[in-house]
């Protein structure tokens, strides 16, 4: 199994958007555990799994409607360390839904339920010809209030 490619993703109502990922040696550093940059690398890739389960891909986002969605805010607390082999679950919910901005919270766990990390995310939605905020569209916003509706 490849370490982009979720072994479970799940978008159930109640519960948050759930990707596991697998610790592979190229993401740990030479004491054996998660090199923190790589942290970011796998939240991203979870983050574009995520918009493709609510309908909405990265490639027709910004290749063909050309809105980017960058990250303006990333607060990270490292709780414990992952090593190699480790399987993660990295738990993703919609915090607040701004005219233009998407605060999420992620939660990433270990096989045991043991926390690893926690990053506070807020993105943009942007014009990608501007590189201007703008509102988010409506089948977008549609798409993450339902997310964020759920009980």
């Amino acid at each position: 199994m490849h370490s982009d490619t979720p072994t479970q993703a799940t978008l159930l109502a109640g519960r948050p958007f759930v990707a596991r990922r697998v610790v592979r040696f190229a993401h740990c550093d030479p004491a054996g555990i998660v090199f923190f940059p790589r942290y970011y690398e796998l939240l991203n890739s979870v983050v574009e799994d995520w918009w493709e389960h609510l309908g909405l891909p990265w490639t027709g986002l910004i290749g063909q409607r050309r809105i980017g969605m960058p990250t303006a805010q990333l607060d990270a607390r490292f709780v414990a360390p992952s090593r190699l082999g480790d399987a993660l679950d990295f738990e993703l919910r919609v915090e607040r839904l701004g005219r233009s901005s998407l605060q999420l919270q992620h939660r990433v766990v270990g096989a045991a339920g043991d926390e690893r990390v926690r990053f506070a995310q807020r993105i943009v939605a942007t014009s990608l010809d501007t590189h201007r905020p703008i509102p988010w569209p409506e089948d977008l916003r549609e798409a993450l209030q339902r997310f964020k509706d759920t009980p």
